[in-house]
């Protein structure tokens, strides 16, 4: 058995936590003994590790000095959490590997996804031939066939038939990700069809960095996202980024780790072409596919 599974709603109620031992001015220690547990289960449940009983949040959040009942109200809603025994081994959520769980719920609940991506198309926007080949290449997993995997994938695009109030998808990609051929030049050119057609929707940002654009101080060096999901409680949204190297995910939600990623990602932004321009940028790299194929 893996590591206990994080979700959204527990790193929420995570936040929640250390913020009412913070505004009650104790320790997690003391905060511990006020239920009589351990300070190493309240560091998990501040860390979205863990469970915790109704009873014993209502009475560590009375004990700390939180009765406002619309505020219990709110962590009661975040305790609650659908991801009961076997909800990852049923339907097309088993072909989801365990370290992309995490990712999987924060796409869910996120309100803002902010994606870097330097050689493939990102997973929320690729094509359903696109993501074929990809998985056709990388073949079978145990128990999971490819039509699993692109089940499973399409199943997570649909958070981006969201109306633009409740979610915001901004993706910056380098150029190589329009012309790597990682699949044949017909699905190459569906994906660019389907990158111009998502561009057009409301909610979706997409913008490229051509190869001939210098950025100053950060470049695509490596692939991450950023994640903003709203929170109802006191302690404000969480932000977390998600890095990625050899299909190893990180995740953080470290102030200093997100502060310098949003250097990055204001620079990147500067530098890469307006969502318009990479509208046409995509259309020229589609022409230049189909020249290539003709007889």
């Amino acid at each position: 058995m893996g590591a206990p599974l994080r979700t959204a709603r527990k790193l929420l109620l995570g936040r929640e936590i250390a913020h009412m031992i913070a505004t009650a001015g104790v320790s997690q220690a003391d905060a511990a003994k006020l239920i009589e547990t351990t300070q190493s289960r309240i560091a998990g449940l501040v860390n979205g590790v863990g469970a915790i009983t109704v009873g014993d949040l209502e009475l560590l959040a009375a004990r700390l000095g939180f009765d406002d009942s619309s505020y219990l109200d709110q962590l009661r809603e975040l305790r609650r959490d659908n991801h009961k025994r076997g909800y990852w081994d049923t339907g097309v959520r088993r072909a989801y590997a365990e370290n992309l769980r995490l990712l999987v719920d924060l796409e869910d609940h996120a309100g803002l996804i902010r994606v870097t991506e330097a050689e493939i198309i990102p997973g929320l926007a690729q094509c359903e031939s696109y993501i074929h080949a990809l998985h056709e290449a990388a073949g079978e997993r145990a128990g999971v066939t490819v039509a699993d995997e692109v089940a499973a994938r399409l199943a997570r695009q649909q958070v981006l038939n969201k109306p633009a109030d409740q979610l915001v998808y901004h993706a910056i990609l380098s150029e190589s990700c329009l012309r790597r051929e990682h699949a044949p030049r017909p699905v190459m050119l569906d994906q660019l069809e389907h990158l111009q057609e998502l561009s057009q929707q409301p909610n979706i940002q997409l913008q490229v960095l051509p190869f001939s654009v210098r950025v100053h101080g950060a470049g695509m060096e490596d692939r991450f996202a950023m994640f903003r999901v709203p929170s109802p409680g006191a302690a404000g949204d969480l932000d977390i980024v998600v890095t990625e190297s050899q299909g190893a995910l990180r995740y953080s939600d470290d102030k200093a780790d997100i502060a310098a990623r949003e250097r990055v990602w204001a620079r990147l932004t500067a530098a890469a072409l307006s969502p318009a321009d990479s509208r046409e940028f995509c259309a020229n790299v589609a022409r230049s596919f189909r020249r290539k194929t003709r007889p």
